[in-house]
């Protein structure tokens, strides 16, 4: 019998365990901070219509949709009717459009599910990935002071992951805008050039001027100029912030209302708690995606800028209007859950992960295997996580069993333990080895792992 070569497509992330606890154990922490400050769980279907993915115009990711067929619709030729989801935002308008009439307003939901795109096969971009999202979508009206709220949730996400320095830039795509309106670049040219400037850190300021004045674009040297020194504004304090928005010239109303609603953004993050330190300004931000209106967030690892952005997102002002008559306007981030512990991994940042079974018990003496069921039961119901040896084997090899595991400790029940009523622990960690009374084995084991739990995130 020819054997089909065991393969995975390219773009596709799949972990051993302690690669996949370490993953997970960041979605947990991720999850934790969306409940926290009040978000509520959905999840919508991976595969939708084509027709709702494909309605709201969205830049590049459009254009890698996967469509889905059955092969009986394969058959019969034609557009496929169905397509996988390319993020959770589009899912999300749609979701709400739906079920308008039993969603309490303003809607407050995280999303924390897989998507799919087709990426050209490269190291660190992924076809199948975890995003993780938030979003407070209102009716009629969303008061600017949520658009707010999000840097105050990415600060605390990031601050529980531990992963180094961090900064979450921002800017409003209204001011962005009203600039350019007021060096005559035509509203049809607009998304073009906010595109362009929003490469500026990846493509270089000479990159980008020369896109702008060339053929394509054909802005002017001194248009070009104006928009080069406008989009590369940055603060350095919150107090540096309100001034460098302050000392822009006056504008048109869309301008006008950019810049007031970022000084409010600015004043109320500061109010949430969130150390200036850990945002600025960076007003050549603007976002791929054609539905972002307003205000506009990119999160970036201080050193480590070669990651770039590891969480982003915006305000919109109506994604689900092709679906439903009402003004559903919101605001929300996501962050790419995937590719983040990826480029974590990549850059060193994650620690060795520690597996989710915390004590292995193990077996001496196969006839007193009723005892080490009796432990391990013992051990589970005080809520400690336990693995029982049900097979005789060399001590030795199960030791090596639990350190190639990650499993932190040991647990040894032989003929001399079980006559003074104590058993042996190994800690794997410490390679440290020492008798505990049955009666206090339960508070000596939480009293280390939760030693362990207050250690750095990936770094158990």
């Amino acid at each position: 019998m020819t054997l089909t070569p065991a393969r995975t497509m390219p773009g596709v992330l799949e972990l051993l365990p302690p690669e996949q606890i370490a993953f997970q154990d960041m979605l947990d922490s991720i999850r934790g901070n969306f409940q926290r400050f009040g978000f509520l769980p959905i999840e919508t279907p991976a595969i939708e219509f084509s027709d709702i993915l494909l309605t709201k115009q969205g830049g590049e990711t459009e254009r890698q949709v996967y469509f889905v067929q059955s092969t009986g619709a394969l058959e019969q030729g034609g557009q496929p009717e169905l397509a996988l989801r390319f993020d959770l935002t589009v899912p999300l308008a749609r979701y709400v459009a739906e079920h308008e009439h039993d969603l309490n307003f303003p809607f407050r939901r995280y999303q924390m599910q897989r998507v799919y795109r087709g990426e050209r096969a490269q190291r660190g971009r992924f076809r199948e990935f975890y995003q993780c999202d938030i979003d407070v979508i209102s009716k009629d009206s969303l008061s600017v002071r949520y658009d707010a709220e999000m840097p105050a949730v990415i600060h605390s996400v990031f601050r529980d992951l531990r992963i180094g320095p961090f900064q979450i830039q921002l800017n409003n795509r209204k001011l962005m805008r009203g600039y350019f309106e007021n060096l005559g670049v035509a509203a049809d040219q607009q998304m073009l050039v906010l595109r362009e400037v929003d490469k500026l850190d990846k493509r270089g300021a000479d990159a980008v001027r020369a896109t702008l004045t060339g053929a394509q674009f054909g802005l002017s040297d001194a248009a070009a100029a104006r928009i080069m020194a406008f989009v590369e504004v940055r603060s350095a304090s919150h107090a540096d912030a309100l001034a460098r928005l302050d000392a822009l010239e006056a504008g048109n109303e869309l301008f006008e209302q950019g810049r007031a609603e970022l000084k409010e953004v600015l004043e109320l993050i500061r109010a949430f708690g969130v150390p200036e330190s850990h945002y600025a300004l960076n007003l050549s931000i603007a976002r791929g995606l054609d539905y972002y209106t307003g205000t506009v967030y990119e999160t970036h690892l201080l050193e480590h800028p070669q990651i770039g952005s590891i969480c982003s997102g915006g305000r919109y002002d109506n994604l689900a209007g092709n679906y439903t008559k009402s003004h559903l306007p919101g605001v929300g981030i996501s962050i790419g859950a995937t590719r983040l512990f990826w480029q974590l991994r990549e850059a060193g940042l994650l620690g060795a992960a520690i597996s989710t079974v915390q004590v292995l018990v193990t077996m001496m003496d196969e006839a007193q295997l009723p005892a080490y069921l009796e432990l391990a039961t013992q051990l589970r119901n005080a809520g400690i996580t336990t693995e029982v040896v049900m097979e005789p084997g060399k001590l030795a090899r199960q030791f090596k069993h639990a350190d190639r595991a990650g499993v932190r400790f040991v647990a040894v029940l032989g003929p001399d333990e079980l006559a003074k009523g104590v058993v042996t622990l190994k800690d794997m960690r410490k390679q440290e080895q020492f008798e505990v009374a049955r009666s206090e084995l339960i508070k000596t084991l939480r009293v280390e792992l939760e030693q362990a739990v207050a250690m750095p995130h990936g770094a158990r």
